[in-house]
């Protein structure tokens, strides 16, 4: 797999960065026609795996992806659990959100080692209450950015949670190691052509202070 190449650090690349950005969402529904190859999806993956901060550079984050067959999978694998607890009346709203996700292209399941984050813990035991959340903010960051980067490249995509569910089987099915928190699922796919709602914002003022500028 080959690097993705960067542009230089130029005055203004900050706009183009935040283009992006803004242009993230959650897109539903999604199909299996991508429209990049699956080697540069994981070009993406796998600079944003490299890339993305750790606290204390831990590099705690993990990612197993999911293509075609493997993909389908893991959504008839949160079926069958889900369908083994969701009440029989109330199934249809839930089926049809399983199979929206099965119809797309492919998933990254994202984990936390917790031998990197418990080998923290060991050696600074004074911050051992904070490595498990700091290891979760570097995997929200790491979702953040892959997931920006698949739509710069006109993919859809949507983050579920479905662990604790579905971990066990993800271990079993594909052999990831039990130390391997299970986190977050992003779906991803090709974009249908429906229009997406507009984003709407709370006021800035009641999110927002600046001090001394």
């Amino acid at each position: 797999m080959g690097s993705i190449p960067t542009a230089p650090a130029t005055k203004g690349n900050a706009d183009s960065f935040l283009s992006f950005i803004k242009e993230r969402r959650s897109v539903y529904p999604l199909n299996k026609k991508l429209p990049i190859d699956t080697a540069r999806v994981q070009d993406i993956i796998t600079e944003s795996l490299q890339h993305v901060p750790s606290s204390f550079n831990s590099q705690s984050n993990r990612t197993v992806v999911l293509f075609g067959a493997e993909h389908d999978k893991f959504w008839d694998i949160a079926t069958e659990i889900l369908r083994a607890i969701v009440p029989a009346d109330a199934w249809e709203p839930t089926g049809k959100k399983m199979a929206m996700f099965k119809a797309g292209a492919g998933t990254a399941l994202f984990f936390e080692d917790q031998t990197a984050v418990e080998g923290l813990q060991a050696r600074f035991p004074q911050y051992a209450d904070r490595f498990p959340p700091w290891a979760g903010h570097s995997s929200a960051m790491l979702q953040f950015v892959i997931w920006t980067a698949l739509e710069a490249e006109g993919l859809g995509a949507n983050l579920q949670h479905y662990n604790p569910l579905v971990d066990a089987r993800v271990v079993e099915e594909w052999g990831v190691p039990a130390t391997w928190k299970l986190t977050a699922q992003l779906v991803f796919g090709g974009r249908g052509t429906e229009e997406l709602a507009e984003k709407t914002f709370q006021p800035l003022e009641e999110k927002l202070k600046v001090f001394g500028a």
